[in-house]
């Protein structure tokens, strides 16, 4: 969905065999989530002791590449039919009112930026969303019944269906408290000496925030360790960063760009897996038995897979 917004191609296919593109990205958010000698002794940042530098050069070579033909192809079309009718994000970016600001390199690094911050964070908020909904069957239910008197039964959501749908957007609050899909916000770095709770964070220091923390800390939260969607109907809390004990985007000018589509995205993806299919752990396992532990990293992913069957609930009515 991403790589089609912006390029109006299937990008799962463009490297190697099926999937391999998003396995590149995968190794790239694991390297760099990967704790590096040579970043607390910069002494060592050439000689790269345990290759982390190395490695990553490889998989950023391999996407950059593929973003380079991607660019070049769509310049040399406008070239020869003198105009372009993607209406993408990368006809904006080559456009002639961008052209000077935006050289082939600066666009091919930008979607690099856009993917690696795009792709885990939405796929592993999604998986979070359906594991919780599986170990919820209340909520599942509630949310079965919004959608088919929403829209009907078994119909995938539309964009302008999302505003009808506020249980299903308590849904992916909820989910965002208890897995923010970057449990620290990117890193920011005090300009003055900062006095904050009874501390002093000096001038220089960098600073984390730890959303993961925040969402789950019981002074804030009612029962915060479960899963309650309601919590948040009627609720003025949003995640666009102006509630600080729900910022999985981050707050500030620091906003992340791509959370309006990463909120749709997610919307459409959600209530269309729920409203469409049901879903039956595989192997007979119950909901209590799924193992929801998570594995730390950049992102915030299931330490196991969500692995379940799938029944269209079309061919269950009447």
């Amino acid at each position: 969905m991403l790589s089609n917004t912006i390029f109006s191609v299937d990008l799962a296919q463009s490297i190697g065999t099926a999937g391999e593109f998003r396995k590149t990205v995968a190794e790239i958010m694991k390297e760099v989530a990967t704790p590096n000698v040579a970043d607390y002794f910069p002494v060592l940042k050439k000689l790269d002791p345990l290759g982390v530098r190395r490695r990553t050069a490889i998989h950023f070579s391999k996407i950059l590449d593929v973003f380079h033909d991607l660019v070049s192809r769509r310049k040399k079309l406008g070239e020869n039919t003198g105009s372009i009718t993607n209406n993408d994000i990368l006809d904006v970016l080559i456009s002639k009112e961008n052209r000077e600001v935006m050289e082939g390199e600066r666009i091919q690094r930008l979607s690099l930026d856009l993917f690696l911050a795009g792709i885990d964070t939405t796929t592993s908020t999604l998986e979070w969303a359906m594991a919780e909904l599986l170990r919820n069957p209340r909520a599942m239910s509630k949310a079965k019944v919004e959608l088919e008197k929403t829209i009907g039964r078994g119909k995938p959501v539309e964009g302008s269906d999302i505003a009808k749908l506020p249980y299903l957007q308590a849904i992916l609050k909820e989910t965002f408290r208890l897995h923010p899909a970057v449990p620290f916000l990117l890193p920011r770095k005090a300009e003055i000496d900062v006095e904050l709770g009874g501390y002093t964070i000096p001038k220089g220091a960098q600073v984390l925030v730890n959303v993961w923390a925040i969402g789950r800390d019981a002074s804030l939260w009612k029962n915060a360790e479960q899963f309650i969607p309601e919590r948040f109907l009627d609720s003025e809390i949003d995640v666009k960063g102006r509630n600080f004990e729900l910022t999985p985007f981050g707050a500030g000018r620091r906003l992340c760009p791509g959370y309006p589509l990463a909120l749709r995205m997610l919307l459409l993806m959600l209530g269309s897996l729920v409203n469409c299919f049901d879903w039956k752990l595989e192997g007979g396992l119950k909901a209590e038995q799924m193992d929801m532990d998570d594995k730390f990293g950049i992102t915030l992913e299931k330490a196991q897979p969500v692995v379940v069957v799938p029944y269209s609930r079309l061919h269950t009515v009447g």
